[in-house]
């Protein structure tokens, strides 16, 4: 078995990442930061994006190599 057996599985990766990007945004806001720059906003952007990626590629993988 390896270890993406179940997609559902695969769907977790994704959400790792967009924990991280929630988290990235949210941190600023918690520590007293009167403005938040363009570069979160960007960073959130890209960890949002990277993490349907790795979930759509993960699930692909899972599914496809389920057989084996």
């Amino acid at each position: 078995a390896h270890l993406l057996s179940h997609p559902r599985d695969a769907a977790l990766l994704g959400v790792i990442f967009v924990v991280i990007a929630i988290i990235y945004l949210v941190v600023p806001y918690l520590t007293g930061q009167d403005r938040v720059n363009q570069d979160i906003y960007a960073g959130v952007t890209m960890l949002f994006g990277l993490g349907i990626a790795m979930a759509i590629m993960a699930y692909v993988l899972a599914v496809g190599t389920r057989g084996e």
